[in-house]
């Protein structure tokens, strides 16, 4: 008559009929006032109302019974429900629990009322994962519903491997899993549980990812090559994943239809290209961690470049193998296989070190790397001389003469002579320049006079008019 929303009255009438054991009441009250969800898949555990029900019904220390009622019902009941607790999960949710009239009662209200996390969360508190597992197969539930429901419960209560060999025995080939597996393995990297997602990983077979994985492991944190050094067993685990992929690839290439739907894809190639990375990666790392400890490192950097980084990382790692030798031609061979390996710019790399060297004041180490660099056998004609132009550009308090060893070390006259000029040598820009065939002599000795006239050097002027 008052026009109030009767859903409360029922409610309480519903649990006041489960109170006393009135199940079939209850169940006539309830349906006056709960409804089923909008989406089944709502990351929830459905309304108060049914929660209150289910939770009501679980705690009720003394199950009510559907058949027998004598007085050693209830004792068999609870003998069966802690027998049943100590066995495997299979024989849980097939054991006498199951016949248990409030779990059968709960059930029925999560079915009718509630979502499917709800349904999952309930299994999973009673130890029945099977039927979890099996219920969002069904309901074809989506990957949020098995984060939540099920994966992230398994792995707080250290059941990890229990779900994982679940998941193998309902499905082997874990083709049906694979969506929850992938969605599992991005919430953990979310997360940053490398550890549990690195299990995982091998779990699922997915060895490409698995050696990603390694990879973090490897350079994570690490601020010194002494570390890397202590590290090294990540990178054989890497190259053991990437070895164990190209074999499973090559037994499958003969099939028509390539399984592993769901793992990580990558050509035999690549896969290979990835091993030699590792290979190289190992041998910077034994070389520096060398040097490290006999103390003749002497860069110090905020990042630690390795090889699993970008092309300017490796770029660094180049320039610090030849930078932390007793001498540039101890680490030349390895910085040169890094430039070979991936295709790097190496004019500048020697011109970073020669750089460095000159910040180092170690002038005859220098005209140690172009030694190098000629005796590579893949350096241009000009490669030595650009990177002495590079170092003057930047560097004019060279002392004299190792400034003019440096100079005399380069091939083409053009270059010593745009040396002398950078470096202000006019005299000797112009002892160049008249070596020269006499028509180039001409321009250059011009060239020499008007910078002498600019810079009022009289004495230079003087001698390219008289050339002239």
């Amino acid at each position: 008559k008052s026009g109030l929303d009767p859903s409360g009255a029922w409610h309480a009438w519903g649990m006041a009929c489960l109170k006393a054991g009135n199940l079939s009441s209850a169940r006539e009250k309830f349906n006056r006032c709960l409804k089923p969800p909008m989406d089944l898949n709502q990351l929830n555990h459905g309304s108060r109302l049914v929660q209150d029900v289910i939770q009501y019904l679980e705690s009720t220390v003394k199950p009510i019974l559907i058949a027998d009622d004598d007085y050693f019902a209830t004792l068999r009941e609870l003998e069966a429900t802690l027998r049943t607790r100590s066995l495997s999960l299979e024989m849980m949710c097939e054991g006498k629990i199951q016949h248990n009239s409030y779990y059968q009662e709960c059930l029925f209200y999560l079915h009718s009322y509630g979502t499917n996390l709800a349904i999952i969360s309930f299994y999973m508190r009673h130890d029945c994962m099977r039927e979890a597992l099996l219920h969002l197969l069904n309901k074809e539930s989506p990957s949020e519903v098995f984060i939540e429901g099920i994966f992230i419960p398994s792995y707080e209560s250290g059941k990890l491997h229990v779900l994982e060999n679940l998941l193998e025995t309902i499905d082997p080939g874990l083709e049906s899993w694979g969506v929850y597996l992938i969605a599992a393995c991005k919430y953990l990297q979310r997360k940053s549980y490398y550890h549990i997602l690195y299990e995982l990983q091998q779990f699922m077979k997915d060895h490409v990812r698995a050696a990603m994985t390694c990879i973090r492991f490897f350079t994570y944190g690490a601020k010194s090559y002494t570390e890397l050094g202590g590290k090294q067993t990540w990178l054989l685990k890497i190259k053991d994943h990437l070895k164990v992929y190209l074999q499973e690839v090559s037994r499958s290439s003969g099939r028509k239809k390539m399984a592993f739907t769901f793992r990580k894809k990558m050509s035999a190639t690549d896969v290979s290209r990835h091993i030699s990375t590792v290979d190289l990666q190992m041998e910077v790392t034994k070389f520096l961690h060398r040097c490290e400890s006999s103390g003749t490192s002497q860069m110090t950097g905020s990042s630690l470049p390795t090889l699993f980084g970008n092309n300017n990382m490796k770029m660094d790692v180049a320039c610090k193998v030849m930078l932390e030798g007793k001498n540039i031609e101890e680490g030349f061979g390895i910085a040169f296989r890094v430039l070979q390996d991936f295709q790097l710019e190496a004019t500048e790399v020697y011109s970073k070190v020669a750089k460095q060297l000159v910040k180092q004041q170690k002038y005859g180490e220098i005209r140690q790397l172009l030694k190098c660099v000629n005796e590579s056998g893949v350096a241009a004609k000009n490669d030595g001389d650009n990177i002495i132009l590079n170092c003057l550009n930047e560097f004019k308090n060279i002392p004299a003469e190792d400034l003019d060893n440096l100079i005399q070390d380069m091939d083409s006259d053009e270059n010593k002579i745009q040396a002398y000029v950078m470096c202000n040598k006019l005299r000797s820009a112009y002892l160049v320049s008249v070596r020269q065939e006499k028509t180039r002599a001409v321009q250059l000795v011009q060239h020499v006079r008007q910078l002498a006239e600019s810079s009022g050097d009289d004495v230079v002027k003087a001698i390219c008019v008289q050339w002239l």
